[in-house]
């Protein structure tokens, strides 16, 4: 009875910073791609739906159950993002409660799990995993991992093939919502020496070589989900010296955020050059004496190994050894490892306190303070995630020569037509960082709209030729397309949307664009073709309206009345019907 009273507790104490989560809207930041323009997801849990979600490597991952999670969301809520942001806080309290249902089984201190329990539902650097409705794999996952943790905790106490599989299970759904966990099987091995205090043998390796095989499946499934996604950066981009500078200062970092969790943001940028050597090496030494601080007391204290090993392993995914992306380190990725921080805190201060005898009263009065500390900090934290422009001037505000963050503010603001104040934020991510393609295309586009369409073009080839990334070069022949064309440059244009489509065969705008030029020369049959292609590769009112027409003016009556008839109930159909316009003049 009391430990429900005490998991009620928990998920008390979670609601209530983050029930003001409920205030806030999507970030124009991966909730865009996950969520809101992403046609399978807002369709729902459909069979289709499940099918997608089984094959498909879109936003750089193969993540199944992610995907109809955020399926299961829109059925529910449809994009209300008070729904979304909910679900998450829920998958967050839920969390809570099972690391601390985790430890105590695992240990038999009630309190001590409680309150390594209540840091991690209050520390603000979690707000990130729960905050972004783009970040639910991180709480997904960990649910798993704990969950296999658990039943690993049940198999040791009582050894079964059935115990085990359960163990398997939950490792395996936690994969396939996000890799963050593959080091689960070395953390076993910790869980092994303490708590569980297991005496070594070869069994202890051996019980974990399916579950090693596992992780060494989901690495290779991932490289290729992200190499096809273009997330993995290569080496002339990011040394190898330059990546193992990155991890020693990453990990001092994340320490400094456990004990001083202010200044936190959505994005920090990877550096593009090599650290001072003054930080690297104080970051080392700083690695380096902790370490052996908690191996010359290991016999005493073994969580405190446990607990550090914990911190320093399950972080190894995230360093950037394999670069993905473009952050040095995030918030979200200390979900997990953060856990051991906050054992070796708690089990040293609940030793000292019983030896010291130390008054309840005073106990619980300095818990409290401490807890109240981080909610307040969390609350703050959370009303940073209101809105796009607020997270990204925050993330400004508290970063420095974050070209990333300034090319993120003024893609929003460019899609609210607040195309000036865009420009200048693109600008100065050029300014920072004269290599960066997605300011130079983001120029380009704004010229474009301005009606410079030479310097637009100037601007597509840049990115046209120097990214690697698919998507980037991608987007720049297909801008490249649309320019050439309304220059009257048809030979041009073809030759872009190609180029296009010989990078991403499943490009619906590059598709849309050779239609569009088939039409223009009076082949019907083939831009009914391509206008087909392109609704299919991704539904959308426009390649609709486009199919529509086309066939109308091919002759097909009844076929195009049907499309018709299905867009007449879309709300998004007169925003459809301009864009149509200002591509097929006269229409």
């Amino acid at each position: 009875m009391r430990t429900l009273s005490l998991c009620l507790l928990l998920i008390t104490i979670v609601l209530v910073p983050y029930n003001r989560v409920i205030h806030n809207g999507f970030i124009r930041y991966d909730d865009d791609a996950y969520i809101t323009d992403n046609a399978h997801v807002k369709a729902g849990l459909t069979r289709a739906m499940v099918k997608w979600s089984l094959t498909t490597y879109d936003a750089a991952n193969w993540h199944p159950l992610t995907w109809l999670s955020h399926a299961v969301d829109c059925q529910f809520f449809g994009l209300n993002p008070a729904g979304h942001h909910y679900v998450s806080v829920l998958l967050h309290a839920i969390n809570a409660v099972l690391l601390f249902l985790l430890l105590q089984g695992a240990t038999g201190f009630r309190w001590r799990s409680l309150m390594v329990a209540a840091l991690f539902a209050l520390h603000p650097i979690n707000v990130e995993a729960v905050a972004w409705a783009a970040e639910r794999k991180t709480l997904l996952s960990t649910m798993f991992f704990f969950l296999a943790m658990i039943a690993y905790g049940s198999y040791v106490r009582r050894p079964g093939i059935t115990r085990y599989w359960a163990v398997v299970f939950a490792f395996v759904l936690a994969l396939m919502c996000k890799p963050q966990v593959i080091t689960f099987p070395l953390l076993l091995l910790l869980w092994d020496y303490w708590p569980l205090c297991r005496a070594w043998s070869r069994k202890l390796v051996l019980e974990k070589l399916p579950l090693l095989l596992l992780s060494a499946v989901s690495a290779v499934v991932t490289v290729r989900a992200q190499r096809a996604g273009g997330a993995v950066k290569s080496l002339v981009e990011y040394s190898p010296f330059l990546r193992l500078e990155t991890a020693v200062v990453s990990y001092a970092s994340y320490l400094g955020k456990a004990f001083w969790p202010t200044m936190l943001a959505g994005l920090y940028p990877h550096s593009a050059k090599l650290y001072p050597v003054w930080q690297v090496a104080a970051s080392l030494i700083l690695l380096a004496l902790i370490t052996m601080c908690v191996l010359h007391v290991r016999g005493n204290k073994p969580y405190l190994v446990s607990g550090w090993l914990w911190f320093l392993g399950s972080l190894v995914p995230m360093l950037g050894l394999v670069q993905v992306g473009f952050q040095s380190m995030a918030d979200r990725y200390a979900y997990i490892p953060f856990v051991g921080l906050f054992m070796m805190v708690v089990w040293p201060a609940g030793d000292w306190i019983r030896d010291h005898k130390f008054p309840r009263y005073a106990l619980a009065v300095s818990a409290a303070c401490c807890l109240l500390a981080l909610g307040a900090l969390t609350y703050r934290q959370i009303g940073y995630w209101r809105d796009t422009q607020t997270f990204w001037l925050h993330t400004l505000a508290v970063t420095e020569n974050n070209y990333l963050a300034e090319d993120n503010l003024g893609e929003f603001l460019f899609s609210q037509n607040r195309t000036d104040e865009a420009a200048a934020h693109f600008r100065e991510a050029v300014a920072i960082r004269p290599d960066d393609l997605t300011a130079n295309l983001n120029l380009g586009a704004y010229e474009y709209r301005r009606g410079n369409l030479q310097q637009a073009i100037e601007r597509y080839r840049i990115v046209a030729k120097q990214a690697t990334e698919p998507g980037l070069r991608t987007t720049a022949y297909t801008n490249l397309g649309f320019v050439y064309r309304q220059t009257g440059q048809v030979n041009d244009s073809t030759q872009s949307f190609e180029a296009a489509l010989r990078i991403s065969p499943n490009s619906s705008k590059a598709m849309l664009g050779l239609g569009l030029i088939a039409q223009g020369r009076g082949d019907l049959g083939e831009a009914i073709r391509m206008y087909s292609m392109a609704a299919k590769a991704q539904p959308s009112d426009v390649s609709d309206l486009l199919l529509a027409q086309a066939m109308r003016l091919n002759g097909h009556q009844k076929e195009a009345e049907v499309i018709y008839d299905r867009l007449a109930s879309s709300p998004h159909l007169a925003e459809a019907e301009m864009t149509v316009e200002s591509l097929v003049p006269g229409k």
